[in-house]
């Protein structure tokens, strides 16, 4: 397993600057949310560091579940350009998220999700094409948003093509237990924060409720090897998430 930090901290820090952090913290990882103001990212400010980039597709104004096709088309060239960020950077993989029902859409609930999985499809054979990995995130209890039943989500997911990014906190803000989280053989990413469950805090890895032991057994008895995300919400909290993680957990580092 490798430890990474997403840029949500650090923002906005400029990106060598984040890449000089996490450098001198010992990390080889970092997930940088590619929009503003890492919207473009220079290929020779990442080869000047020993770091391997995964990237996280847009979050703010994009919806690929919308149904005004300008807006779902618009989204969706939003998601390529972060894969073809991806496929020069390794590991060549992008998480993105499902979409969300916009504020009269509730009727319509049916018609969001196949225009959502339409969208994911067209993106995963797009990364698919372009040698990159596409993991859609599982999202948290927010009115709305789609993808937060992991099983619903694991379901969509295969029919794709496409894996998944397990957000821990997102799943323990939905009630899932460590368990029931990592049922799904097409985890291939995941996101650690902590929470009480009542909200999804983004708060420093082992401050709040959220069973690490128990998640970092599982992970090793499901021979998971893949990448491991800081993502909280400031740099207090990334300094006390990988210090909580080398005190407890030596063999993540």
């Amino acid at each position: 397993m490798n430890i990474s930090v997403s840029t949500l901290a650090l923002s906005p820090k400029p990106f060598d600057k984040v890449l000089e952090c996490l450098d001198d913290r010992g990390l080889k990882y970092c997930e940088v949310i590619n929009e503003y103001p890492y919207d473009s990212i220079a290929k020779d400010v990442v080869d000047s560091y020993n770091i391997k980039i995964s990237v996280h597709s847009p979050l703010s104004d994009i919806n690929i579940a919308s149904y005004n096709e300008v807006i779902r088309r618009s989204s969706v060239s939003q998601i390529k350009n972060s894969i073809d960020l991806a496929s020069s950077m390794e590991p060549g993989l992008v998480v993105v998220h499902p979409g969300q029902i916009p504020i009269l859409g509730k009727k319509f609930r049916k018609k969001i999700l196949a225009i959502s999985k339409d969208s994911l499809l067209e993106c995963s054979k797009y990364a698919e094409d372009r040698g990159v990995m596409l993991c859609v995130e599982n999202m948290p209890d927010i009115d709305g948003l789609l993808g937060k039943d992991i099983n619903e989500l694991d379901k969509m997911v295969e029919e794709i093509g496409a894996y998944i990014t397990l957000d821990v906190g997102h799943a323990n803000n939905m009630g899932f237990e460590i368990s029931e989280m990592l049922k799904s053989p097409l985890i291939k990413h995941v996101h650690l924060s902590d929470n009480d469950g009542s909200f999804d805090n983004h708060n420093a890895i082992g401050s709040a409720n959220i069973d690490f032991k128990s998640l970092f057994k599982e992970l090793n008895n499901r021979d998971y090897n893949g990448i491991l995300v800081v993502e909280v919400n400031d740099p207090k909290a990334v300094t006390e998430s990988l210090d909580y993680l080398k005190n407890n957990f030596k063999n993540l580092f």
